[in-house]
């Protein structure tokens, strides 16, 4: 019992990421059930042996090859591993052996052998088990992880880069640094290490391996992709720098160690920044090529045999006088003390504990010659002063922009206490020297330690944590921008509606497109509303809207969006479209205009004017939102904070994964989906994109999943990731299949005479050719086998998915079973089994975004000048960003409703909620706070979510 006790105790969620609270029980549980009988033996043999070789004993689930590497690697390996991290390393194993568990049986299912039970095996008998996409790590982790650290970036091209790994390797074990910095446990670290490396898509992880990832989400998997990344690029650069200094012959072995000490670019930058070619070298680089080395060095190791008098040379520079020879040495001092790594923990630690703060002033000549109005956009800025704990992110951004626009000036205020403190150690402590100095060796010693502190270790200091609050900033700016894209990628879709999309417009006139329920365009047209025609219009409008029986407008939120509306509001309230029942909305028509004039709009409405097609995009933008927000580029949608500002590769993967993750989740029927939206799934792309369309157009509608393996250039493993997310109408193909089989019988005379000998659509139905009605569900055709199984035993059968009697026998089986126990019969896990479950009961054509919101359709209309203090409205938020959220209350200029003001209690509990946060499209009641005309600015209170 103390075992699972201890396994508890580490168990405490130490992630930033909000995740299930239930976990930490089940996974203990299991590790009673399944560790147990392994570990006692496992115990038996480990005593007092190392932790590395506990390591080899426990995970005996290496696959046949990898076990003589195995043997070969543990004795180098135990050397090189640091102990510091001895208490928490014991418990990774257990878990990471249930892991593994599961997913050999998840995969194992797929090869047609018997599935693998949860009871610990012997090794031998899983050796025979691997197929050929084995999920499960086929060597233990650590090992695997510390050839990962190898320089090349990314496992493919590791061709090469077998030498690599041995000859250097760096001095931090990947696994505890990327757990360390993203708060993610070791084991689920390890195991993702994997999954990137066999190319899994973050969608594909997070549906389909949550037992691999203790039910981490997407945001949290893509901070550690990106942290990852970070690690493997210092890697890769700390490699490059050791190859160029070998070539120079400046590499000491305790550059080396300095070298492979380095966790992040500014550290690198430090330690390499004295050799850099081209520079005039620092000064302790000039004192040494004077020779005044040694005299450094045994001030430190037997001064009473110094005389500094002897290194006196009155003919050279720099070693005429006594004076220049102390300087010399004390350059020299300063730059060993800056770059013991020792000395820069001590700072660094002490630096946490006291009170650093940055500062941001107006910059004197900006205060002469700069632009009046962008100074006082940087008002709050002119006297800032905070703490670098407590500042939040979007101040270090708007210091930053106003320090780049050269109108602020910032600085980092370390206070003396912490160089005094950092003086006292470094000469009482750290440096002390072997024997007795003399006073005046003692005033040189004192002066460097005093010289590294202000002109290396200072500024270092500053850099590290500007740079440190800059990419903290970034990454928060960047997330924030994808969990606004998400949420907006998500809101609701609006169906079986005629709708009417409005692109409002002054002098060129309003555009009108007419779009049908199922996203034809009906009609597009050109109205002048704002040119003193606007009840000549009125009558068109009237006409238009009767024939086609639409009640829905749908108006863009550009120029002269409020005159349209309060046009279209003012005919609305006048019953003036009766016996129509209109109701309009507005929409963000951020991105139309470039989407209009891009090829792929030219492509999809060859005829139509590029005006003219934006306004269809607008109406389409209620009518299926991520269908058509899929066909502009993510940051031109526009609900970001300083995205100009942060850098722009970032951005681009992660909002672009943002899109590839709603799109998979919310899933595509294969049969009727554009291309581009195909592109957009995991594991796709355009080129396979445009091989499944074309399939499609040669061979008609596709009848199962596995009919997509006979596709182009969709291997195994993008068959893996795509499979999940694509889904088949099973009405559409049952008519269709129907339709064919009457055709076949005409043809099967003529085929077999060989008269038609396509390759690859073979029109006999073979097996390939049968529907299957799992096709419709989020269930992975690699759990086909267990849900087939699931089926059989609550005895229900595929016709019924869907059906509220399938949720009825899968009730039943639960209460009596529950979840685990049902799971471990089936041998699977519960993750598994729950999406089973939810697929086989989801109704037909279910959709995730239900949940989210719809469009806020209204039919009335107030303006700026209406507003006071304490008026209730209701609005729709436009844009989350760390300092509050700006909600469109239809007033021609969004609201901000303070952070202070959002508190927990004010959020609906039914939302459920990973962040504090509201997002772009929820629906928020408010009060107004304060309107400041002059300004143009609201402030609002949060009464609730609606």
């Amino acid at each position: 019992s103390s075992e699972s006790e201890e396994e508890e105790e580490e168990w405490e969620p130490k992630s930033k990421i909000a995740k299930r609270p239930r976990l930490p029980k089940k996974n203990e549980a299991k590790t009673k059930k399944v560790a147990s009988p392994r570990l006692a033996v496992a115990m038996k043999k480990v005593k007092k042996i190392a932790v590395k070789e506990e390591m080899d004993v426990s995970l005996i689930i290496a696959p046949a090859e990898d076990d003589r590497m195995q043997l070969q690697k543990p004795k180098e390996e135990d050397t090189g591993t640091k102990r510091k991290t001895l208490n928490q390393k014991p418990e990774v194993p257990k878990k990471m052996e249930i892991n593994s568990f599961q997913g050999k049986n998840v995969k194992s299912l797929e090869s047609d052998e018997k599935p693998s039970t949860s009871i610990p095996l012997v090794g031998n008998q899983v050796k025979h088990e691997k197929s050929e996409e084995d999920f499960a790590f086929d060597e233990p982790p650590f090992k695997k992880i510390k050839s990962t650290t190898c320089p090349e970036g990314k496992p493919v091209k590791n061709l090469g880069g077998n030498k690599v790994k041995e000859e250097f390797e760096m001095n931090w074990d990947i696994v505890q640094a990327l757990s360390e910095i993203t708060n993610v446990e070791p084991w689920v670290c390890a195991n993702l290490i994997h999954l990137f490396q066999e190319e899994n898509t973050i969608p594909f992880i997070a549906r389909y391996r949550k037992e691999l990832i203790n039910n981490l989400e997407a945001d949290a998997l893509r901070e550690v992709q990106q942290t990852l990344e970070e690690l493997r690029t210092v890697a890769k650069k700390t490699h490059t720098m050791i190859q160029k200094l070998k070539k120079e012959g400046k590499l000491s072995g305790c550059l080396l160690t300095a070298l492979l000490n380095c966790r992040t670019l500014e550290e690198l930058d430090h330690v390499s920044a004295p050799y850099k070619t081209g520079s005039k070298g620092t000064k302790a680089q000039r004192a040494k090529q004077l020779g005044l080395e040694p005299a450094a060095l045994s001030l430190l190791q037997n001064p009473m045999e110094l005389n500094l008098f002897s290194y006196i040379r009155p003919n050279t520079k720099g070693l005429s006088t006594i004076r220049e020879v102390e300087a010399g040495v004390q350059h020299i001092l300063a730059d060993i003390f800056a770059k013991d790594k020792d000395t820069l923990d001590f700072i660094r630690k002490l630096c946490q504990q006291r009170y650093i703060c940055i500062q941001s002033a107006l910059a004197k000549v900006s205060s002469k010659s700069g632009n009046e109005k962008d100074i006082d956009k940087f008002q709050l800025y002119h006297e800032f002063s905070c703490n670098i704990k407590n500042i939040q992110h979007h101040q270090i951004l708007a210091i930053n922009r106003g320090e780049n626009l050269k109108i602020l000036t910032v600085k980092v205020n370390i206070p003396d206490g912490v160089k005094n403190e950092f003086c006292w150690w470094c000469v009482n402590e750290r440096w002390r020297p072997k024997q007795f100095l003399k006073p005046e060796l003692m005033r040189i010693l004192r002066n460097s330690v005093e010289d590294a502190y202000k002109r290396l270790i200072y500024p270092l200091l500053c850099r590290e944590f500007r740079s440190k609050l800059t990419s903290d900033a970034e990454k928060e700016s960047v997330m924030m921008f994808g969990r606004n894209l998400r949420q907006l990628l998500l809101t609701s879709p609006v169906r079986g509606r005629t709708l009417m999309g409005v692109d409002p417009g002054y002098k060129h006139g309003c555009k009108l497109a007419i779009i049908s329920p199922t996203s034809q365009i009906l009609h597009t047209d050109v109205i002048y509303l704002h040119s003193g025609q606007g009840f000549r219009e009125a009558e068109k409008i009237k006409r238009l809207l009767l024939r086609y029986n639409c009640s829905t407008v749908v108006i863009g939120n550009g120029t002269a969006c409020r005159e349209t509306e309060a046009y279209f509001a003012d005919l609305i309230m006048k019953k003036y479209f009766a016996p129509l029942d209109v109701v309009y909305c507005i929409v963000s028509e951020a991105g139309a205009s470039i989407y209009s004039v891009s090829p792929e709009a030219s492509k999809e409405m060859p005829d139509l004017d590029p005006n003219l097609r934006s306004a269809v995009s607008i109406a389409r933008r209620v009518q299926d939102p991520l269908a058509e927000l899929v066909k502009i580029e993510p940051k031109h949608i526009g609900v970001g904070m300083y995205q100009h500002d942060v850098s722009q590769t970032l951005l681009k993967a992660t909002l672009d994964s943002v899109v590839e993750e709603c799109v998979s989740f919310v899933g595509v029927d294969i049969n009727i989906c554009s291309e581009i939206l195909l592109r957009h799934i995991a594991g796709l792309n355009a080129n396979r994109a445009k091989n499944i369309i074309e399939w499609r157009e040669k061979n008609g509608p596709f009848i199962n999943r596995e009919q997509l393996k006979e596709v182009k250039g969709l291997g195994p493993k993008s068959f893996q990731q795509c499979a999940g997310f694509i889904r088949f109408n099973q009405e559409y193909i049952k008519t269709f299949c129907s339709n064919k089989k009457t055709d076949l019988g005409s043809h099967a005379l003529l085929t077999k005479a060989g008269a038609q000998g396509k390759k690859k659509s073979k029109p006999t139905p073979c097996a390939s050719q049968q529907p299957n009605p799992l096709d419709q569900t989020c269930i992975h055709p690699e759990s086909y086998n267990i849900a087939m199984r699931f089926l059989s035993f609550i005895g229900g059968n595929t016709n019924d998915i869907g059906k509220s009697d399938m949720q009825e026998k899968v009730n039943a089986v639960i209460q009596k079973e529950g979840l685990e126990g049902t799971a471990k019969r089936l041998n699977t896990t519960v993750h598994t089994l729950q999406l089973i479950i939810d697929g086989l009961t989801q109704p037909e054509g279910f959709d995730i975004r239900t949940d989210f919101d719809k469009p806020d359709f209204k039919r009335s209309i107030v303006c700026f000048e209406d507003l006071s203090v304490g008026t209730v409205l209701t609005g729709k938020v436009e844009n989350a960003t760390p300092f509050g959220v700006f909600v469109d209350i239809g007033v021609g200029k969004a609201g901000l409703i303070p952070v202070r003001n959002i508190t927990e209690a004010k959020l609906s509990k039914v939302k459920k909620r990973r962040s504090l946060g509201l997002g772009p499209g929820e629906r928020v009641e408010v009060k107004v706070l304060n309107v400041d005309i002059p300004r143009l600015r609201i402030t609002l209170d949060l009464i609730r979510v609606l």
